[in-house]
């Protein structure tokens, strides 16, 4: 292994620091994307959770149409700030800027993109039957990579939640947990 020099590490020598600073990120931003199964994507409104796939140097997402996750304000030459957090801990790993493109049903992005994110769709009722309806229903877009940076936020960035059907409207009983407790003891009979 001492012997062999890895072709990152050849691509590296060379560089002004600049340089360094600017490949070393971009590998930041890549490797912290691949690796998280949820970005956070801030475009004019609220942060959103999203799934996503990385592919060919860029972040992919499908959205905006029924069953499928919600993309406002992501508009076609808008830009959007996209945080990673740690799969483990969920700490904050880098925050970059992203340039939005919104690939045209059937074009040759597009086909690579859907082969790529229809692996990912988890607990789709339709699989075979998604790439064409996500061409007639949905948008696809394409989050590129512009700046990047991995300095620490000035505060807790603690926000409220997002309205939601799933919200549970009243509080829960104060015995519910007596209840579970009971039920998960064992019998002495």
């Amino acid at each position: 292994m001492y012997g062999r020099v890895s072709e990152a590490a050849v691509k590296l020598r060379g560089m002004t620091d600049p340089q360094l600073g600017q490949a070393l990120g971009q590998a930041l931003v890549e490797e912290a994307t691949k690796k998280s199964a949820l970005i956070w994507v801030r475009g004019p409104g609220p942060g959103r959770a999203l799934w996503h796939i990385w592919h060919k140097g860029a972040t992919y997402l499908v959205g905006d149409g029924p069953g499928e996750q919600p993309l406002p304000g992501l508009a076609d030459g808008s830009t959007a700030e996209v945080t990673v957090r740690s799969k483990d801990k969920g700490g904050r790993l880098v925050v970059w800027t992203a340039a939005v493109a919104e690939l045209p049903p059937h074009s040759a992005d597009w086909e690579t993109a859907v082969a790529e994110l229809k692996g990912k769709r988890l607990n789709a009722p339709d699989a075979e039957e998604m790439p064409e309806r996500w061409a007639r229903e949905c948008r696809v877009l394409r989050l590129t990579p512009q700046d990047m940076t991995t300095d620490l936020p000035s505060d807790s960035q603690a926000a409220v939640p997002l309205p939601t059907v799933a919200t549970t409207r009243q509080p829960a009983p104060a015995s519910l947990g007596r209840l579970l407790l009971r039920r998960s003891r064992p019998s002495g009979d």
